[in-house]
């Protein structure tokens, strides 16, 4: 004769009486109900994070339309900035070498505009529509993003 089931102390789960069998199907069912339960519980975090998430993307994309307005705006200052301080014997070669990297990196902000633009614009999308798959392969790009943004930053 088999060994009959013993019972559990967790709560709501299907519980098999001495000789019968626990039913897959209700252990299944018993275990979606509490993925459910746990969702409902904390509905309101998640979406306050799906909320924050989408308010920051908004965020992010304002200051680098932003960024690169004024890098553009740099960026043609300097092309016609530098040919002339170039050869402007008054210039020190440190202000000369400062100009000369601020060039490139108004260059390099304006380079990655398409692509920080569509990681934003996916990321955002993603949120909105709750399309995890949108969402999912772009946190390594945000990632680059920002150290992009922090190697701008002053040491």
């Amino acid at each position: 004769m088999p060994t009959p089931i013993r019972p559990t102390a967790k709560a709501g789960s299907v519980v098999a009486k001495p000789g019968s069998i626990v039913k897959f199907s209700d252990k299944l069912t018993d275990s979606l109900n509490d993925i459910t339960r746990m969702i409902n519980e904390h509905k309101s975090m998640i979406d306050s994070i799906q909320e924050v998430a989408l308010e920051l993307t908004n965020s992010i994309g304002t200051l680098h339309t932003l960024t690169v307005k004024y890098a553009g705006i740099a960026n043609n200052i300097l092309d016609g900035l530098l040919p002339i301080a170039r050869g402007l014997p008054i210039i020190p070669k440190n202000i000369l070498q400062m100009l000369i990297n601020l060039e490139g990196l108004t260059q390099k902000i304006i380079d990655n505009n398409f692509k920080t633009a569509k990681t934003i614009t996916d990321v955002q999308t993603g949120l909105k529509t709750g399309d995890v798959n949108k969402i999912k392969g772009h946190a390594g790009e945000l990632q680059n993003v920002t150290r992009a943004l922090t190697a701008i930053l002053p040491k």
